[in-house]
């Protein structure tokens, strides 16, 4: 990843003038030193669909259940800290993707556009996180009104009591100690997305789409990073393959009736 982001810098520098070549351009990493990094690194299995419902039963009753409920639906923590309720249109059950806001160094609120065209999108509300959305609404109507003067209009989504935008780090913060509390695995909150696109992708849902909902112009990028069957995932694939080993019983043999013959 440093490499090619090393690549993607000097491209840069190249097309500015700053440098007449890149000369990382045609750097390899050995596939020795590739496997070795593999092999020492740690990879995070996401929530499977038993750990995504434990998750949503502990934090249904959470003042941010709506947000990270938006997590589950696959949105990157970025897009949710920026998402406006301009964005959301619940009579026709859609959200559009337009704008995302980034915490840098822990200190430094970023907002900019989605990541690349395609992260700018247009998508459905399940009926679930419409429901969850409509109420979340109406909770900050209450709070505004209980607050007064004191309550900061922002238009976001991602609110706090006095209608003060919250950032990435706070909402994961929220999700942490969610899973501590009530003993569940910690993953990234990122991870939602694979877990999201796994159970899409294993429910038959089009690569297309698939790669259209997660804000991808590549279908690859959508399976090479977010799509990860764990052993349970392949089990139907496991039922599958009886059939071909399988040896069918013989059919009983049928009873024969034999009667006298008269000579």
């Amino acid at each position: 990843m440093s490499l090619a982001r090393l690549k993607e810098a000097l491209n840069r520098a190249v097309a500015r003038r700053l440098v007449a070549v890149n000369v990382a351009q045609e750097v390899t990493i050995p596939r020795k030193a590739r496997k070795a990094e593999r092999s020492a690194k740690t990879v995070v299995q996401p929530w499977n669909v038993e750990e995504v419902h434990a998750f949503v039963r502990s934090v249904k009753d959470d003042g941010l259940y709506c947000p990270l409920l938006l997590c589950l639906m696959g949105l990157r923590p970025a897009e949710i800290c920026g998402m406006r309720w301009a964005d959301v249109d619940l009579g026709r059950a859609t959200l559009a993707v337009a704008n995302t806001r980034t915490l840098m160094g822990n200190k430094t609120v970023v907002e900019k556009d989605t990541k690349s065209l395609a992260g700018e999108r247009q998508l459905p509300l399940p009926d679930l996180v419409r429901e969850t959305l409509t109420r979340f609404r109406a909770t900050q109507v209450a709070e505004k009104r209980a607050a007064g003067e004191r309550y900061e209009d922002s238009g976001y989504v991602l609110v706090d009591g006095l209608g003060r935008a919250l950032n990435g780090r706070q909402l994961r913060e929220r999700a942490y100690k969610v899973m501590d509390e009530h003993a569940l695995r910690r993953v990234r909150l990122y991870d939602a997305r694979a877990s999201c696109f796994t159970y899409l992708a294993n429910n038959g849902v089009p690569d297309h789409l698939l790669a259209r909902w997660a804000g991808h112009t590549d279908i690859k990028t959508t399976q090479r990073w977010y799509v990860k069957p764990d052993v349970e995932d392949l089990r139907p694939a496991a039922d599958t393959w009886g059939g071909l080993a399988s040896v069918p019983a013989p059919a009983p043999a049928e009873n024969v009736r034999c009667g006298s013959v008269s000579g």
